[in-house]
Parts: C-alpha cells; structure tokens; sequence
C-alpha cells in the first residue's frame, strides 16, 4: 500500500516505562494503516521503550519515524526500598524535565503542518501542557491517551465532581473503591493538577488502552461525565500489546538466559506455574524480598519470579543498580530442585504469560500488566502498590472476577510475611476459588483475543478512530 499522504499522528507518551510501552504499540496498531506515525520522546527514554517493547520490533517499521530530543540534565537518584509511600518519587525530577519537550515539540507539528493536510496529535494525559500550543497549527487537532483502565478513569473523574447519579449496582461498588490515600506522592499531584487543567482546554476525544468487551459499562460512564472539554468521544482500542506472540528461542539474538527459561518452563505442565512481578516501578525491601523468597518456595507451586530494583529515571546511565538481596544460596538451590527461576533482568512478560505452562500472575497491577494478563487469559493474585494499581486491582478481582486479592490495598502497611505469600499462591494455584477465576480468566483472554480480528469490537473502534482522523 501507498503510505497516508495527506494525514499523519504525532505520538507524545509520558515518559514512566508503562506510559512508553502503551504509546510504542498504539504506533504499531496505527501504522498497520498506512498512517505515518512520529513518536515525540527525551532522547534516553525512546532508547528504553525500543529496547523493551515485547513482540514485535519497532525499528522494522518503516513508517514509525521517532524523533528524539534532549532535555535539562536531572538528577538521577535511586528508588527507595523502603519509603512509606511506594510511589517512585525518586522520578520526579525527570519528570519535571520532560515538560521541557513544549518547544522541539512544536517545531516539528510546524514542519510536519507544511506537508500534511491534517496532523493529528495523540498525546499521554501527563503531556498536556507539552501540546498545549497545537492550536497556533490550524491543520493539527489532538486526542488525550488516558493511561489507566476505564474503571479507575472514571472513579478518578466521579469522586472530584460526584454529579453523575449512580445506578444502585455502581454505588454499591463504590463503598468499597480503594482510598488514593497513599497512592501518590503530594510533589506528583500538583503536576496531575496542572496536566489536568491543560488538558480540559485541548482535547477532542479520548483513547483508551482497554477493550468493550470488558470495560463497555465504564466507558459509557465516562462519556456521561463529559470528561475533558465537555466531548463524549472515546475510543477503546485495546490491548495495545500483540495477543497472540510466541518465544524466539530460534532467533539469533536470543541470549543464554532466555533459552534457559523458556526450556525450564517448556518442561513444566500445562497452568503449573505462576509468575511473579511487580514492574518497573516497585523495589522490594531485602526483608520483603526474603519473605517473597521463603514464601514461593513454601507455597508448593513452581513459580517464575523477577527480582530487580525500580528503573531509575535514566536507565542507562552505567551506575550499577543494587542488588536485591535473598536468603544465601536460594536461587541456586530453588533452580537445582526444579521448583522456580529467579529473573535478575528485564524479563520476556508477554511471552511468559502466553506460555501454555503460566497458569498465574502475581502483579502490582499496573495497567500494562493487567492488560497482558487478560488478554492471554492469566489470572491475577493483586498486590498493588500506588497510583491506579489499587483500583485496577479492584476491576480484576471483585468486577471481572478474574483475579484474587493477595493483599488488599487496606493492609498495605501490614508486613510482608512468607505465610501471606504462600496463601496468596496456593489460593490462585489450588484452591476451589483459583479454579473458577481462571475459567474466567481464560474464557476472557479468548473474548478479548477474538476481538482484534477482522470484525471485532477492538478492530472496529480501532477503524472508527482511523475514519475519525482521515475523514
């Protein structure tokens, strides 16, 4: 096909890996029309999302342009493990810096507008105030992406205006949405408060990383709560992720390590395995990580667990990371008994989780996580940590039924004990209650997979929004 001559999109993501992960897919999904996309992003944080994304390879694409530019040195501090509040305050520097993007930004949209009869800018809810001056290009508009789950979006927008009457079910269910007591720092929020202002003057539909087939009722709520510039628009195109991705052991770039873990767990039965992770934004403490240790090996059940510290702002800027700590000779010795592999780097998620052998998903919940756990059809045992993990954990469990609580967003100061771990497993593994969630975790990952083929709800909102921007 010949390329889009006359319409292209200017991708801007936030720069947090999850945020960079979700905008690097929606390109691939947009330029499988023919559409060039330009992918707006700091010069260090394009490299981490091409060297991490999972199933596909963005350099292969020759209609995804990235443009990447420098921004004001920050510091470059590392996580604490043992901070009160577990949200990764040690990025906000970076995240101050980022904002910096406003004016490379607009010089390219001015380039761009010189070729393009429309150039559309699909920019992260967080980067607002970066394409806040899109309307001094008459030929540009923009779509707000909203980052989390429709649930959590719509709870976030309810509980700050309260002026949509709920239906008796959903007012029910808000008794028990989880607080956001704790969720974010107080330094985050002013900046929540400013991208929020910016964007309410900009926005003329909102894209979704999240799917009708499981969040139809929260979108339609959304629209009822006219949120940004009072437009009902909203698109759910999700997952972004690939659905259906399969192990390269035969590649020749695939290292030792990989080989190593997916023979371990081609070795495994079918369901046998849970894997366990909390993303790139959580550090374990060494006493929580020894407790985490001790209680997987407890827990009876064969388990894939990544061990690594929280991404510091600059991933690549050659300071060693600490190492956690775990009880001496465990790894060796869980390895040595076929009963678990310890991932130190950055694992193959997506790939894990497709693999028929994963039967569980231990998760912090972020919403990239969340998003590929459904779509393969893995349950989740939810242990959210802050931002809209808590209330994408309550949608796993007590809306979609596709998960168990490992530990409920209330105990979040209790401590982490090896007997609670071993519980949270042998309940999802084993138990009656771990059954029924992954015959409905499983008959969901077939819905949702069915829904990105050639008449599927995903495809079709996908088409719409691409009908949208090319009319």
């Amino acid at each position: 096909m010949v390329q889009n001559e006359e319409v292209c999109v200017v991708m801007v993501p936030f720069i947090a890996q999850g945020h960079l992960n979700q905008l690097l897919h929606l390109s691939r999904l947009i330029s499988a029309y023919n559409i060039p996309v330009h992918f707006v992003c700091a010069t260090s944080h394009a490299r981490q999302a091409k060297v991490r994304v999972h199933g596909w390879d963005p350099l292969a694409v020759a209609n995804i342009h990235f443009h990447d530019f420098l921004i004001p040195s920050f510091p470059n501090p590392p996580p604490n493990p043992k901070a009160t509040i577990r949200f990764p305050n040690h990025l906000m520097p970076s995240f101050k810096a980022v904002m910096h993007l406003r004016e490379p930004f607009q010089k390219l949209l001015t380039e761009l507008s010189k070729t393009m009869k429309r150039v559309v800018i699909v920019h992260d809810y967080l980067m607002s105030s970066v394409v806040q001056d899109f309307d001094s290009v008459p030929n540009s508009e923009v779509y707000m992406f909203q980052g989390c789950s429709a649930f959590t979006a719509f709870w976030y927008h309810w509980e700050e205006k309260q002026a949509l009457k709920l239906d008796e079910e959903t007012e029910s269910l808000w008794k028990n949405v989880p607080s956001l007591e704790d969720c974010f720092s107080d330094e985050f929020v002013e900046i929540l408060d400013s991208e929020d202002s910016s964007f309410k003057k900009i926005s003329s539909g909102t894209l979704y990383d999240t799917s009708r087939v499981f969040e139809e009722k929260y979108l339609e709520l959304l629209k009822n709560e006219e949120v940004g510039s009072g437009t009902t628009k909203n698109w759910a195109i999700g997952p972004f992720n690939p659905v259906v991705i399969k192990c390269n052991k035969k590649d020749s770039s695939t290292t030792t390590e990989y080989m190593k873990l997916f023979n371990w767990l081609d070795k495994q039965e079918p369901n046998s395995v849970i894997y366990v992770s909390f993303g790139t934004t959580v550090s374990l403490s060494d006493e929580e990580a020894k407790a985490f240790a001790i209680g997987l090996e407890e827990s009876g059940h064969k388990f894939i667990w990544v061990v690594r510290e929280a991404d510091k702002a600059d991933i690549f800027d050659g300071s060693e990371n600490r190492k956690v700590e775990l009880p001496e000779g465990y790894e060796e010795r869980v390895e040595r008994k076929g009963v678990g592999m310890v991932v130190r780097g950055w694992a193959p998620q997506l790939e894990i989780l497709g693999h028929l052998s994963t039967g569980g998903f231990m998760s912090h919940c972020g919403w990239n996580s969340c998003t590929e756990g459904i779509s393969m059809g893995v349950p989740i045992a939810t242990w959210p940590m802050h931002s809209d993990q808590p209330r994408n954990s309550m949608l796993i469990t007590d809306v979609l039924g596709t998960g168990i609580h490992a530990r409920e967003w209330r105990r979040r100061h209790e401590m982490v004990t090896a007997s609670l771990v071993a519980e949270a497993v042998r309940r999802l593994m084993a138990s009656q209650e771990g059954h029924q969630v992954r015959k409905t975790a499983a008959e969901l990952g077939v819905a949702v997979r069915l829904s990105v083929e050639e008449g599927g709800v995903m495809r079709k909102e996908l088409d719409a929004f691409v009908a949208e921007i090319t009319k």
